[in-house]
Order: C-alpha cells, then structure tokens, then sequence
C-alpha cells in the first residue's frame, strides 16, 4: 500500500488520488518524475489495481510484427539472418493509433522469433523464441512497463519450450505444453508472477500438447489443441481448461475441430463455445492473429499468403465483422499477440 498523503498539496488524499486516477496513462511517464511521492504511487500495482477498479485504464492490443525492411537492423549494420525481423507495435482501439515500442536491449535487431506475448497489470511480457540469429531456442523474459516506457529481464523460463500456449489469469502469466529443444510434445504447465519475478510449478495436463493456443475463458485457462509427439502435425480435437486454485487440469473432448492448427485462431462465441476464424465471414484465410479486447475482439490476416495485413474488429454479441484502416507502414505480417490493459 502506498502512501496517499501530500499527494497534491493542500487537496484531501481522496481528491487528490482520484485527481491523478484520471490522467491518462500517456502523461504516466512524466508524472513519475513530478515527485518521489508520485513516482512510487505510478509504479505501484495498488495504483494500477485502483485505476482498473475505477474504470480509468484501457484496453491495446500489442503484436509481434515483422518490422520494414529498411528499419529491422540497417541503422546498425547488422545483416539478418531471416528475412524478417520482428517488433512489437501497439494499437489503440479508441484513437485508432498505431506506434511501435523500443527494442528489446539484449535483441536490438529484432525478437527472438516464434516468441509469445502476455500481459500483467498494465505490463508487456515477452517470453521464449527462438533466437534470431542461430535459431536455437531461448528461455529469455522481459517485462515492458508504459509507465517508464522501459524494459527489464525477468527470471528465465525453468524449461526451454516452442510454440507454446500462454495466457494471463489473476495477474499471472501461465505457459503450459508446447516441445522442447529435442522436439519432443510436452504436458507441464508454470505460472509466471511478474511482480515477484517468480515461477511456480503447476499440475501437469492430461496429455502432450505441441502448438497448441491458449486463452482465457471467463475464470479459466484453457489449452486448445495440439499433438503428442508420435503425431506430428494432427492436431487433437480436445481441450484442458485450469481455474487457479483447483490443482487440477478439466480435459474437454470435442472441442475443436481434429487436424485444424489452433494456433492465434481460436475465436470463442458469446456461449462460450471455440470456432475457427478461418472460417469466418471476414475473407480473412491466411496468418490470422486473434486479440480479445473486453467485449470486442482484434482480428488481423491477410487473404492469400504473403499478401497485406487486414485487420478487423469483432462484436462478440453479432460476430459482426467490422473492417478497420491500417497505415501501409503497419501493414507487415503480424504473427502474434494480445492484450494489454494499460
């Protein structure tokens, strides 16, 4: 809890907190500079957990995207060994803004490929990959904050693991299947505290699950698909659902279609049953990327393989398809992402 007095000089507390509860999370770097006082109560979660309580935060979506050409690594005269390399941009549903966050430090030339994307009381995390430059596999994390619009590395993943399922469930980031670095389908799972910079062992899921997609459901992560590793590429039709506390994982038969990939395509009705985007009437058929946004949802692809990114916003209530404008110099190929309530 931080300490709410001589927040703004001769205010009551009350006033003066629901004062600095209503800048916008933009002016957020600059208040942390204002005073000491001020600086510990932005960065605290208290703050963050009282602005959400009080409907003072919103909800962005952050992709991994392939950057230009003329932007991955020239300015360093750094060759790629990829063709592409890969950034996080951000895009704001209200002012219909796009911007691109500074590079990680330690990968100044572009993510570790395949890397997935959480979030956690307003902050980015940036987990796993491969690496861009000998494509061996990676257990870095790093926390983004918008507040000092700065990155930190957290503690690294206990277990190296690819094209894993990943989602946030009460402030914590949870990754669970995916293989290893011999290729090999796994079933563990470990939740990730960002604040505390610690991992936690959880059950393991009934069975191996390579590429598989998670997402949350209500109070529940779940793990769609994937395969085992004597079955390379033909995905299950099952589900494995966990609700923090139960110690247990909840196998659901039949939930999505057999040999269809899962991966970033999982759309969810308002009756809580999965589908796949693919199928949808957006025209949307390849690279498709799915991000949740309360009550909405972000979809993005392209139509033929290679082509421009599309990208589209989707009522939950009528699964009504709205398409959206997207600056040409954002118009890369999009590979992953989700959601961040800043």
């Amino acid at each position: 809890m931080v300490e709410l007095l001589d927040l703004i000089p001769g205010l009551p507390e009350e006033i003066a907190l629901d004062c600095l509860t209503r800048l916008h999370s933009t002016t957020h770097p600059l208040a942390t500079r204002v005073c000491k006082t001020w600086h510990h109560l932005f960065h605290s979660t208290h703050f963050y957990l009282h602005r959400k309580r009080t409907g003072h935060t919103h909800k962005v979506a952050c992709f991994v995207q392939a950057l230009p050409l003329n932007s991955a690594s020239d300015t360093v005269n750094v060759k790629p060994v990829c063709s592409y390399s890969y950034g996080v941009t951000v895009f704001d549903p209200l002012s219909q803004s796009w911007d691109r966050i500074d590079p990680v430090p330690k990968y100044p030339n572009g993510l570790p490929l395949f890397c997935r994307l959480s979030s956690s009381h307003g902050k980015l995390v940036v987990m796993g990959g491969w690496d861009p430059t000998s494509y061996s596999s990676v257990n870095d994390v790093f926390v983004y904050d918008f507040t000092t619009q700065s990155w930190r590395q957290g503690k690294d993943m206990p277990e190296s693991r690819s094209f894993f399922a990943v989602g946030e469930l009460n402030g914590r980031v949870i990754v669970a299947g995916g293989h290893d670095d011999s290729k090999n389908a796994l079933n563990t799972a470990w939740a990730y505290d960002v604040s505390k910079d610690e991992w936690s062992e959880l059950p393991r899921m009934s069975q191996e699950r390579d590429e598989c997609q998670g997402l949350v459901i209500g109070s529940e992560f779940w793990v769609v698909s994937g395969y085992k590793t004597e079955s390379q590429g033909h995905f299950e039709g099952s589900a494995e659902s966990y609700k923090v506390g139960s110690g247990e994982w909840n196998r659901i038969e039949e939930a999505w279609r057999p040999s269809q990939c899962p991966r970033s395509c999982v759309g969810v009705t308002i009756h809580g049953k999965l589908f796949g985007l693919i199928k949808s009437d957006s025209g949307i058929r390849m690279g498709i990327c799915r991000v949740q946004l309360g009550e909405s949802t972000i979809v993005t692809g392209s139509t033929y393989t290679a082509g421009p990114q599309e990208l589209y916003l989707v009522e939950d209530q009528t699964g009504k398809f709205e398409r959206l404008d997207m600056p040409d110099e954002f118009r890369q190929f999009i590979r992953s992402g989700c959601c961040v309530e800043i």
